[in-house]
């Protein structure tokens, strides 16, 4: 199993339309196959300067790969992405075994 996940600030004012409708489209990534527990969160901690962050998990390597290279997936990317966030941290996970 592998845990996807992004912390990230939009450029958009908090609350504002701009902000709901980049959220919304955030969440259609749900519907690629293979994203499985997809999370859209608000960041509540003063510890960061992040807002918002989105974590998904996926089956295998193969799985996450077929999300990466969705064309819904890089057309998020290019079209919403690069354009509205401004700063971002992308973290990825599998499980420790000590």
């Amino acid at each position: 199993m592998i845990r996807h996940t992004v912390a990230f600030r939009l450029k958009h004012a908090r609350g504002s339309a701009a902000e709901g409708n980049f959220l919304r489209a955030a969440c259609e990534l749900a519907k690629i196959e293979g994203v499985q527990k997809f999370e859209c969160l608000r960041q509540t901690s003063v510890k960061n300067s992040f807002t918002f962050g989105l974590s998904m998990e996926f089956a295998d390597e193969v799985a996450y790969a077929f999300y990466c290279d969705h064309p819904e997936h890089t057309a998020f990317v290019q079209q919403r992405w690069i354009p509205e966030v401004e700063e971002f941290m992308e973290l990825d996970y599998v499980a420790h075994a000590p």
